[in-house]
């Protein structure tokens, strides 16, 4: 792609976010989410590959949908409550329907079905972009609304987390793994969001670094399934013992960064007397950690099944960057001593 549009593109990502951000107006948060679907649709499609075309159309179809449904939820809570600011939603009616337009644009269960076809489709840089950048002008939206019977979220997000694990057992795609991986990690997000917004922040701040991380792995390994993923350990064999790490943090495992919000998460559902869907949603995590161990055991534990001659394989120098990865690995794993400081920065 030509450098000056590929830049166009990016900054177009960046206004659109940006907008929603600083957005009070249900008008100005709509045209910035379009703004964002419209800026990334030609980089989905760049290849033209069959898949990526599928995708893109997939992909722009399910956004365009959310954005009408966003479009006249306003419309209507405008027309009911002649209120166009996005923090007076007080009718429950466009309030659920905007917040399952919403879901609908991340791909929370039972709206999720096109995030893993979608996520297939695309190469590893667009899918990064596609599960870490986008899904931060919809949260945006969410985080301000605060509907009355916390019951939608609370579903969505036990929903979520329970297809988010069920639906990566059986996978050997990675991409679509970690599109499944996604929709679990929003669904721990949404659940806590009606209790406190500021764990839900901190959950989504430490799951864009832990997926950045697991997504630059992917790339400069070149890996796009489970059995690619056996032959890493000749190519970086440094790297190749800190990818476990890695996974086992997006599992929520002890003592990596991925503890610190499943940990507030189920703290915060015992204070608010729900010690049942705490207990279910930290099982629902177990399954997750099924497939992070299944990657993890594959990648480490595995040989492929090569000639001695074929153990080395021929490569070329990575063209990949290493700063960025080396910054998110060391976040992804080492950022629990930041729990008191977190904890602090959390509690009013």
């Amino acid at each position: 792609m030509n450098p000056y549009v590929l830049t166009t593109l990016l900054l177009g990502l960046g206004l659109g976010t940006t907008i929603t951000f600083a957005s009070s107006h249900w008008l100005l948060a709509w045209m910035g989410l379009e703004m964002n679907t419209l800026a990334i649709i030609p980089l989905m499609a760049q290849h033209h590959h069959p898949r990526a075309t599928e995708a893109t159309t997939k992909y722009f179809l399910t956004q365009a949908t959310a954005a009408a449904m966003l479009l006249f939820a306003s419309t209507t809570n405008a027309w009911l409550t002649g209120q166009w600011e996005i923090q007076q939603m007080t009718h429950p009616f466009p309030t659920t329907m905007i917040i399952l337009a919403l879901a609908l644009k991340v791909g929370l269960a039972p709206m999720h079905s096109w995030l893993p076809e979608v996520l297939q489709g695309l190469n590893l840089t667009t899918g990064l972009i596609l599960s870490t950048w986008q899904k931060l002008a919809p949260f945006a939206l969410l985080v301000q609304i605060q509907p009355t019977d916390p019951f939608i979220l609370i579903a969505l997000g036990l929903a979520s987390t329970l297809i988010g694990g069920w639906g990566g057992l059986n996978q050997t795609q990675l991409r679509k793994i970690l599109a499944y991986s996604s929709i679990a990690h929003l669904g721990w997000m949404v659940l806590i969001l009606q209790f406190s917004p500021a764990i839900t922040l901190l959950t989504l701040t430490t799951y864009l670094l832990m997926t950045t991380s697991t997504f630059l792995v992917f790339k400069l390994n070149k890996a796009t399934n489970i059995n690619m993923l056996t032959i890493s350990w000749t190519k970086t064999p440094a790297l190749t013992s800190l990818t476990p790490l890695i996974l086992l943090s997006l599992g929520g495992l002890p003592p990596l960064t991925g503890f610190i919000p499943k940990w507030f998460i189920l703290q915060e559902l015992t204070k608010q007397d729900l010690p049942a869907l705490a207990t279910l949603t930290a099982l629902t995590a177990l399954l997750s950690l099924f497939f992070y161990l299944r990657l993890s055991y594959a990648m480490t534990l595995t040989l492929s099944p090569n000639n001695a001659p074929g153990t080395a394989p021929w490569r070329l120098q990575s063209l990949q960057p290493n700063l960025p990865l080396a910054i998110s690995t060391t976040a992804t794993i080492f950022l629990l001593p930041l729990a008191p400081a977190a904890m602090a920065l959390l509690t009013p």
